[in-house]
């Protein structure tokens, strides 16, 4: 990667913190720790600053092992932001209480807050999708070429959730999209009514994101089924679970033979 595409990336970075509130928010709360820490070194005794300092050690080092693993099995930056900014406020409010318990109650109310004010932005790539309306997909299925195969996903970015996998449609439709297959997006939450129509709960956390395979114009694939049951067990959507589920393997392979 050159100099300039890296300077690049780190000016994306530095303008998205500031514009999205969500991670101006979190930077805030944060970096709020430094002044109270450089006040509570003068008013602290040498043995309470000892105790602090070493409880601030450890807390740093099981959040760096925490998130080592995390960056390894996280399906997405999205998810391995979301885990880590929530330990992190976690680590953040138990080194607080070692100062004061007050602190604390604050660092908790202040976390609480920016949970319910805002929200983690979803991924921003498109790759090769289509932005559809309920109204597009039914013209695209009816009236356009049946013989294709169009591979919608459902989702609402108010869910956590749909946030956490919103890369991973983005990200296949670059590698897997071709003449004879086609990527759509649609935001419930901007149609909701349109939710029943395709078998989607809109109301359960579990059936969002949903994604359904459509050729000659019928739905021949979905997950979750629409009689999904969710299970503590059950491995969360990844791009490699899409692609087991619906084939994609497959489709490239005929599509390259078929060339």
């Amino acid at each position: 990667m050159s100099a300039n595409s890296r300077n690049s990336n780190s000016m994306n970075w530095m303008n998205r913190m500031v514009s999205e509130p969500y991670y101006l928010l979190h930077f805030l709360l944060f970096f709020s720790y430094i002044p109270l820490r450089c006040s509570a070194a003068n008013i602290l005794s040498p043995l309470r600053s000892a105790h602090l300092l070493h409880r601030e050690t450890q807390a740093l080092l099981a959040f760096c092992v925490l998130a080592a693993i995390k960056v390894t099995r996280s399906e997405s930056w999205e998810a391995f932001i979301s885990d880590t900014l929530f330990h992190a406020k976690i680590f953040l409010a138990a080194i607080a209480l070692v100062m004061d318990y007050h602190l604390a109650l604050w660092y908790a109310l202040a976390s609480l807050v920016i949970y319910i004010i805002a929200e983690q932005p979803a991924y921003g790539g498109l790759g090769t999708t289509s932005q559809l309306t309920p109204l597009q997909l039914e013209t695209l299925l009816t009236e356009g070429n049946t013989s294709r195969f169009w591979m919608v996903e459902f989702r609402s970015l108010s869910m956590s959730s749909c946030i956490r996998a919103s890369s991973f449609f983005p990200e296949l439709s670059i590698t897997f999209s071709n003449k004879n297959l086609s990527f759509g997006t649609i935001d419930l939450g901007l149609f909701p009514n349109a939710a029943e129509k395709f078998g989607v709960t809109l109301g359960s956390v579990h059936q969002l994101p949903a994604y359904i395979l459509f050729h000659d114009g019928a739905a021949i694939s979905r997950l979750p089924d629409t009689d999904y049951e969710a299970n503590f067990f059950d491995s969360p959507v990844s791009k490699k679970l899409l692609c087991r589920h619906f084939e994609l393997d497959k489709q490239l392979i005929d599509h390259i033979h078929i060339k």
